[in-house]
């Protein structure tokens, strides 16, 4: 099983939009992302720091309903 590497508020963000979240606020140094499906409205929290612990990158990808194996083939692209 592939580890997820360590990537920054900023990074997590951009790989995010690709799967359909935009930013809509942000608090001191949390962003608050949201996407709208058909059947409901998923939103996530990301902090802005340099470098994101692998535990709250699982975390965050809980809230945005995306499985580990998507988020790992989208940063490979």
């Amino acid at each position: 099983m592939t580890k997820l590497p360590r990537l920054s508020g900023y990074e997590i963000i951009k790989i995010l939009s690709k799967f359909g979240f935009h930013k809509t606020r942000q608090k001191g140094s949390h962003v608050m992302l949201v996407k709208k499906t058909k059947s409901e409205k998923i939103g996530c929290v990301v902090p802005l720091h340099d470098e994101i612990e692998r535990g709250t990158l699982l975390g965050i990808l809980k809230q945005a309903k995306i499985s580990k194996d998507e988020f790992l083939k989208e940063i490979k692209k």
